[in-house]
């Protein structure tokens, strides 16, 4: 039997992917160069630069890397609940998720894993002592701050990052979530999650991160994505209440 927290537990390290053909071969070289060996599941949606035709010669490269092919962009969100759902189904101890972008550096990996010691989620935090974000101007950490707040309002969540994607399930714990309930199909998903895990009483930890701007391609985060954000959680605040 596996042990939580030990080396032996299995990984699976879920990446979703939209036009990602430049930073997918790097990122995955590094996240298989971890010791001990992790699994890599890419969830791409369809990219039109080819990125899911190389995560295929990954895949038969490597013997490490799964791949889930998508019709279209259907979200951030429902990509990672689709990885989710792959971890649980393939007998993993613990998911995995991360951008694809190194705004997530692969060396922290080992960080998350060792917290599931003691928790059942962890979050990389950009806001906890010795976290941090690199090439951000100066409003757009302002915005981070602020629906950051919002959320913990809203939301009622105890955590000083509460939008970061790149986070550590416990799969067994994952059994017993209720996926369908989870109303984001965008990068609202962050915050939610971290609401029905809370309410379902999950012992939640963080620790640093040093965010850094992707190193290249473009942003997928746009101001409807801010606005679907402020939106979708306010239902899923007042569907809660019911």
């Amino acid at each position: 039997m596996v042990r939580k927290g030990t080396p032996m537990a299995r990984v699976l390290v879920i990446v979703a992917t939209y036009n990602e053909a430049e930073n997918l071969p790097p990122l995955a070289e590094q996240i298989l160069a971890i010791e001990p060996p992790l699994d890599v599941l890419v969830v791409d949606d369809n990219s039109p630069d080819g990125t899911g035709r190389i995560a295929d010669e990954l895949a038969e490269k490597t013997g490490r890397v799964k791949v889930i092919h998508r019709p279209g962009k259907l979200g951030l969100g429902s990509a990672e609940i689709a990885g989710l759902r792959r971890a649980i189904e393939d007998g993993y101890d613990y998911a995995l998720t991360m951008d694809a972008d190194f705004s997530h550096d692969p060396r922290y990996i080992p960080d998350l894993i060792a917290g599931m010691a003691e928790h059942d989620l962890m979050q990389g935090s950009r806001y906890v002592p010795g976290g941090g974000t690199v090439g951000w101007p100066w409003h757009r950490k302002l915005m981070s701050r602020a629906a950051n707040l919002w959320v913990r309002i809203v939301l009622g969540l105890k955590l000083a990052d509460c939008s970061g994607a790149f986070k550590c399930y416990s799969v067994e714990k994952l059994k017993m979530l209720d996926l369908d309930a989870v109303r984001s199909q965008g990068y609202s998903f962050q915050e939610e999650i971290l609401f029905h895990c809370r309410r379902a009483g999950w012992r939640i930890g963080e620790t640093p991160i040093i965010f850094v701007e992707r190193r290249a391609g473009q942003s997928k985060i746009n101001s409807s994505e801010a606005f679907g954000l402020i939106w979708t959680l306010l239902k899923v605040r007042v569907g809660a209440g019911k």
